[in-house]
């Protein structure tokens, strides 16, 4: 049945034909996004099947016998589970609490700086360790940080206190992996809040300056709620990590004596499942991993939209 023009035209514009031929360079600009995704991301997809297998590598995926939920009953029965989960979670919490308002904080203090060049090198020197790889910054840490030869213990000694073996602590460990962090990453995240401020209008600074407020309360009336849409959903992101630290500032910077504290989902997935070659396993794992921070970005998103804000969706 043909239908009339009007009607294919209407029909058209409900699937974005004029919208894709107005723009539809821009469009094409997104096929290798697309394409990347496709294949590193969806493509990958299939293997979580291995979860619910027996998985060997001479019988390949299919040939694998099917186990169901056992690799699951198998992993919460672990005595393992719980250790790496709450150690997961800890630092997790931590880097929320400590590191994630250190950009904040940043941006705010660069705001404000008015000599360019000087602005400049600050955010240069800021910007620097995250383009840097973390085995390089793992051994500047565990060099700086040595009882012996590290330049903290050097000043330490200097003021006749006894060295301390940071790197073997259990208490010390979690605070060197939350202050490295954000030696790292918190210079780069100040780009996205530095961006933010400069959308929000300064007459609003200029009619708090009117009302007498001080930079402290300009801060936070104008500066703060500009920004507080990003914030949310830079929170939402955060959260969608909460379970995975990450793998190499970990693998660098732990050893045998802060296992208790320094063994998380991301290592031990790599000791049991690329050395240990226990495929089902970690992938039961790391799809339960999956699934936890999927729930987490939800709920938070939904929470981040009541409170006003537009969230991710």
């Amino acid at each position: 049945m043909r239908l009339p023009t009007d009607r294919k035209k209407l029909h058209k514009n409900r699937f974005g034909w004029k919208e894709w031929q107005r723009n539809k360079t821009l469009y094409l600009l997104l096929l290798p996004v697309i394409v990347y995704f496709a294949v590193f991301k969806y493509g990958p997809l299939y293997g979580v099947i291995i979860a619910f297998k027996n998985y060997r590598l001479s019988e390949g995926i299919m040939g694998s016998s099917w186990v169901g939920l056992a690799q699951f009953d198998k992993l919460f029965h672990s005595p393992d589970f719980l250790h790496i989960l709450m150690n997961t979670l800890t630092l997790n919490v931590l880097s929320l609490l400590f590191a994630f308002p250190v950009p904040i904080f940043l941006a705010i203090l660069l705001n404000d700086v008015r000599v360019e060049w000087y602005k400049r090198l600050v955010q240069n020197l800021l910007y620097l360790p995250h383009f840097i790889s973390w085995v390089v910054l793992g051994t500047i840490v565990i060099g700086a940080l040595s009882p012996s030869t590290g330049v903290v213990n050097a000043v330490l000694k200097t003021f006749g206190l006894e060295p301390i073996y940071f790197m073997v602590s259990k208490i010390w460990w979690p605070i060197v992996f939350i202050l490295s962090s954000i030696w790292r990453e918190a210079g780069f995240a100040t780009i996205l809040y530095l961006a933010a401020m400069a959308a929000v209008d300064p007459l609003l600074y200029e009619a708090a300056k009117i009302d007498g407020a001080n930079k402290l309360r300009q801060m936070w009336h104008v500066t703060l709620p500009g920004i507080r849409g990003t914030i949310a959903i830079l929170l939402v992101l955060q959260m969608g990590k909460m379970m995975d630290v990450g793998f190499e500032q970990v693998f660098v910077l732990q050893n045998s004596a802060v296992t208790g504290v320094a063994e998380v989902i991301s290592t031990y997935v790599y000791k049991r499942g690329i050395v240990g070659m226990q495929y089902s396993y970690t992938t039961a794992l790391g799809l339960f991993q999956a699934v936890i921070a999927l729930v987490l970005v939800v709920s938070v998103n939904k929470l981040i939209r009541r409170m006003g804000e537009k969230g991710l969706w």
